[in-house]
């Protein structure tokens, strides 16, 4: 269910997100459907993401939404935020566009780690 949830925010992300990602990078500017293999490999990224947010959350014992909140955003600041700020900074990625990925790593890792942690 997690890995689902994952899948669709972050979809719904980037479709709020289109046009500006279009506009900063040509690699979205592309308008079409997604092709199968590409859903099936985000589908299996988002399931090793929520399993790996499920190991953690049992391994450090978090069974409340409010740690499970702070488990998400120690793991997105410690994780997407440090690779995304490293991009900006070494690879000239413009910071617009890592702040549209750093949002829908936030969103999805909160998410995540919050079902994954009171599914149990």
């Amino acid at each position: 269910m997690a890995a689902v949830a994952a899948f669709i925010l972050s979809a719904a992300w980037y479709a709020v997100f289109g046009k500006q990602l279009a506009g900063l990078d040509d690699a979205y500017a592309a308008v079409g459907s997604m092709p199968a293999w590409k859903v099936l490999v985000e589908l299996v990224r988002s399931l090793v993401v929520a399993m790996v947010l499920a190991w953690l959350a049992v391994g450090i014992d978090i069974t409340d939404w409010a740690s499970a909140v702070g488990l998400g955003l120690a793991v997105w600041i410690a994780f997407p935020v440090v690779l995304l700020t490293g991009s900006v900074i070494h690879e000239n990625v413009p910071w617009k566009l890592a702040a549209i990925h750093a949002g829908d790593w936030l969103v999805k890792l909160v998410v995540v780690t919050v079902i994954v942690s009171l599914w149990r």
